[in-house]
């Protein structure tokens, strides 16, 4: 299901007599701050199908684990423009909710726009790095951590010594993921190859499809996706051209395709949405950008254990060091790529 229908605040009656008079008098209440319905309530936006197996489908995940988890009613839209993010934000405040989670780096304009209207509920953007409102905050994944991991398994691997990278537009944490990709790879083949190209959006699998086959023609034999359900497609080209393997991106995608993902590149969402959710449940929340790294244990790479007869030994143990070191803080997998003495 891609979209739920936001349950209204009030709903309209016949009403006679006295009843009618108190209608009138909570409609002459404000109609930005009414008075909130009993229980924890959370919302969810989402710019894609939560049926993506990746970005969409794991906050999903993880809004049903809040509602599981501290007894929260709970309600998700799926939008499509700028637009859509403000009135949808409008509308989720204005029902007095006490979370929305705008999820993604393109939700975070309108959730500082909106937020100061609706002080009461707190807005959260993923991948958003400003907080300049009360009760306004960004979560920003350190996606490039395991990215740069399975740059190490991409390089050691590759045997045309060309690899790629396919996403669904050029948002900048994408960009940031596939730079550190790049560079994990290079830190054991340095003279590998990287092609790159961009879906122009999210949700077109059979773009998504013909774009891979492209890079596959070019030679590349090992695809690391960040395209949501676009990407699905570069599943489907990958089983269809001998040789080739893919990484998941954002959930676990291993199962989706056992046989041509490598592994895949994961967010714990659910973890990471059920502790600001809790947060604000108890009254403990205080707005500022929330960083998840690799210490976190929000991210992280996560191999296909299906496939590990392809990978070396002295493969996973390159990884497991870097891991390592990026937990020590002594690697570092931004776009300077330096180590830290």
């Amino acid at each position: 299901m891609h979209r739920r229908t936001i349950e209204p605040a009030v709903r309209r009656r016949a009403l006679g007599g006295v009843a009618a008079i108190a209608l009138a008098a909570l409609i002459g209440c404000s109609a930005r701050e009414p008075a909130k319905a009993p229980g924890f309530r959370v919302a969810l936006l989402t710019p894609g199908p939560i049926s993506d197996h990746s970005w969409n489908g794991g906050a999903y995940d993880g809004l049903l684990r809040i509602r599981d988890s501290l007894d929260a009613s709970v309600s998700h839209i799926q939008t499509k423009t700028p637009a859509e993010f403000e009135e949808n934000f409008r509308q989720y405040g204005a029902q007095g909710y006490d979370l929305v989670f705008g999820h993604g780096f393109e939700f975070q304009d309108a959730a500082l726009r909106v937020g100061p209207e609706f002080p009461k509920t707190v807005y959260v953007a993923t991948s958003g790095d400003r907080a300049s409102s009360p009760n306004v905050a960004g979560m920003v994944f350190a996606f490039e951590d395991p990215s740069y991991l399975a740059g190490i398994v991409a390089g050691s691997l590759t045997r045309t010594g060309i690899i790629a990278v396919l996403g669904g537009t050029e948002l900048p944490p994408v960009k940031s993921s596939f730079a550190a990709f790049e560079r994990g790879a290079r830190s054991v083949n340095p003279k590998v190859r990287v092609l790159s190209s961009f879906i122009g959006n999210w949700d077109d699998a059979a773009a998504g499809k013909e774009q891979a086959l492209a890079q596959i023609s070019q030679g590349a034999d090992f695809i690391f996706q960040n395209a949501d359900a676009a990407g699905l497609g570069l599943f489907q080209a990958a089983r269809e051209r001998k040789g080739v393997y893919v990484f998941g991106s954002n959930s676990n995608q291993n199962g989706v395709a056992p046989d041509v993902v490598i592994g895949s590149v994961v967010i714990d969402l659910p973890h990471a949405f059920l502790t600001v959710a809790r947060e604000v449940k108890e009254k403990r929340f205080v707005p500022r950008v929330i960083h998840l790294g690799t210490a976190s244990q929000v991210v992280s790479y996560v191999p296909n254990p299906a496939l590990d007869s392809l990978v070396p030994a002295r493969v996973r143990a390159a990884v497991d060091s870097a891991r390592a070191r990026l937990i020590a803080g002594t690697l570092s997998a931004d776009s300077t790529g330096a180590t830290k003495p």
